[in-house]
């Protein structure tokens, strides 16, 4: 049987049931007692094993195998949950997860062997035999087989594939026997999808067939031998799903924005033509074209979840080195963001995180000497803002010294001795700049610098801004927010002379007259009110030096842009309106001001620039 054409999906599925297996260790370690974390744990471990073995990758297999063997004699009852036990565990998932990766990355082989580890385990699991428990015995005596009947969706891809993954989770569940068809069916072109097993298990029928739909388009799990009359089960077409290459996916958008573009232009042109039949043609394509753009921007989204999912076992490991006690949570993984935001935004959360754990979280006789609890959480969570999304990473630790910030930041020059007190958009300012610490020594974790620093640049590459929120033994959160998706975004049009530039909506409040009336002055810089709210104000024409381009107006218009709690109120000479534009590649030279964010080419063909909001507020 050629399984080569699986291998896409052995390496998808391997990696959930690995990300699982973290999890379960979790809660595992949370509580030893517990005894569903071991049985999930057990029915992963399985059922990576069975896909490696079917993929040949037999190293692999055998890492998981005797993982395996040792779950089976802890979760026989002979042994309880020690520290070094689920240490043991958590080495023999992460040889696991590497050798996933190996093979993800065409290396040769599929696993390198880990003597060591193998040896602990084969140790850790002879340690824990003896004679099964009175009630481990009487479970497996109510063990009872049964025929399932199982069909596969008719149009799905890789029919095979699911069923030969359906057999393999039923296998965590129970002893499989009486296969039909055979395996090798299961590759041929005309599989419909349809096959059977016996399995004897102690499990009820719901949970077998819960395991078996988790294999992916499975439409009907039936016990039983057919009764006379019933013609079986069938394939229904509902909510179909497939799994489908991120690349191809990318080069969609790409031809979307080119046709985003095309349609702006041509919706432009039919206003100005006077050739009226052009104009329904027109409004026809944007509609298509509008439609298109939503549905393959929602193929792209994926829930941020799937990065949440592997700070809980960063926390843990954090917290062991550190000799500290900490607990993650999360909050919102059922958000959505587009994948090339979500490939990117692990990496500046994982320094903040770590920034969480080591400078935020105190050791736990400091927090029980101050009132909390011995252990500390760190708390990641995420909501919809608009059409951005706000992603924050907060811990409930000693909170932020602005004092020996404002100390350390005027002796390394970052700030001056007029300033006083430390607001939440300077104190980030100065953390987030390049080599900046507060840590006393370098370590493993941190002390050099580039926590902050580098979340706030890759925030910012995103599209996306940071601020921070610290109070002094409550603790500090700092928040991300970055927009949806990276390729097309709304955005206001604005003037300035005889220039366009574009702000994207996401962070548009609002839009007002500019007032001289309404001016005021704070801490020498000149602020508008606005509904008793004061803003400092951005003049565009100033910013570009555009005063060559002609007067300005006298009644100006001024667009209120937000981002969090901060406002700033950019006055611009004209508004153009709305339009979808397509964000362009941009490497600006040398020496660009930081208030660009980017490019874009509007419906008449013409350049533009993306204004930084950030960079305004």
């Amino acid at each position: 049987m050629d399984v080569s054409k699986y291998a896409a999906l052995f390496l998808a599925e391997s990696r959930e049931h690995l990300s699982s297996c973290n999890q379960f260790l979790l809660e595992w370690e949370r509580d030893p007692a517990a005894t569903e974390p071991v049985g999930a744990l057990f029915r992963a471990i399985h059922t990576v094993k069975g896909m490696a073995a079917t993929m040949g990758y037999q190293a692999l297999a055998d890492v998981a195998h005797r993982t395996e063997n040792l779950l089976e004699a802890t979760r026989n009852g002979r042994t309880g949950a020690t520290p070094e036990l689920l240490q043991l565990l958590f080495r023999a998932v992460d040889a696991l997860s590497a050798g996933v990766e190996r093979i993800g990355a065409g290396a040769e082989g599929d696993v390198a062997a880990d003597t060591e580890l193998l040896i602990a385990l084969d140790h850790a699991a002879a340690a824990n035999v003896g004679a099964p428990t009175a009630e481990f015995v009487a479970v497996r005596a109510a063990a009872r087989a049964r025929l399932v009947r199982v069909a596969i969706r008719s149009d799905a891809t890789m029919r095979g594939g699911r069923a030969m993954i359906a057999v393999r989770r039923a296998e965590t569940i129970g002893a499989v026997s009486e296969l039909r068809p055979t395996p090798a069916a299961f590759e041929r072109d005309d599989f419909g999808g349809r096959f059977s097993f016996r399995i004897t298990s102690d499990a009820p029928d719901d949970v077998i067939a819960t395991a078996i739909r988790s294999a992916g388009d499975v439409v009907d799990v039936r016990f039983g031998e057919p009764q006379a009359g019933e013609l079986g089960v069938e394939s229904v077409a509902r909510g179909r799903q497939i799994r489908v290459d991120l690349q191809r996916l990318d080069v969609l958008m790409k031809q979307v924005g080119e046709l985003v573009v095309a349609r702006n232009r041509l919706v432009d042109l039919a206003a100005k033509t006077e050739e009226r039949a052009l104009e329904p043609v027109a409004e026809r394509v944007s509609r298509l074209v509008t439609a298109m753009q939503a549905e393959i921007m929602q193929a792209r989204m994926s829930p941020v979840g799937e990065v949440f999912d592997r700070f809980p076992r960063l926390v843990r490991d954090l917290a062991r080195e550190l000799g500290k006690q900490a607990r993650f949570e999360e909050e919102g993984g059922e958000i959505e963001l587009d994948r090339a935001v979500l490939d990117e935004i692990g990496d500046p959360l994982l320094h903040l995180i770590r920034n969480a754990v080591d400078h935020g979280l105190e050791p736990a006789a400091e927090r029980v000497a101050a009132g909390k609890p011995a252990e500390g959480t760190v708390t990641v969570s995420a909501a919809r803002d608009r059409n951005s999304v706000a992603i924050r990473v907060a811990d409930d630790g000693r909170g932020i010294d602005r004092a020996a910030i404002l100390a350390k930041g005027r002796r390394e020059g970052l700030i001056g001795p007029d300033v006083e007190v430390l607001s939440d958009d300077l104190l980030l300012r100065v953390l987030a700049r390049a080599g900046f610490s507060t840590a006393t020594q370098v370590s493993g974790v941190s002390g050099r610098g580039v926590g902050v620093d580098v979340a706030a640049t890759r925030v910012r590459a995103l599209g996306g801004t940071l601020t921070v929120q610290s109070e002094r033994g409550k603790g500090t959160t700092f928040t991300v927010r970055v927009p949806l998706t990276l390729a097309i975004v709304r955005a206001l049009l604005t003037g300035v002379g005889s220039e366009r530039y574009a702000v994207p909506l996401a962070y548009v409040a609002e839009t007002v007259e500019f007032d001289p009336r309404s001016l005021t002055s704070v801490r020498d810089r000149e602020s508008l009110v606005v509904r008793d709210r004061v803003m400092p104000t951005v003049h565009l024409r100033d910013l570009v030096s555009a005063a060559g381009t002609g007067p300005a107006l006298p009644k100006r218009p001024t667009v209120i842009l937000e981002i969090g709690e901060r406002r700033a109120a950019l006055v611009v000479d004209r508004l153009l309106g709305q339009q979808d534009i397509v964000v362009e590649p941009f490497h600006g030279p040398r020496g660009m001001p930081p208030y660009v964010g980017g490019a874009t080419i509007l419906a008449d063909g013409a350049p533009a620039l993306i204004l930084d909001a950030a960079a305004l507020v």
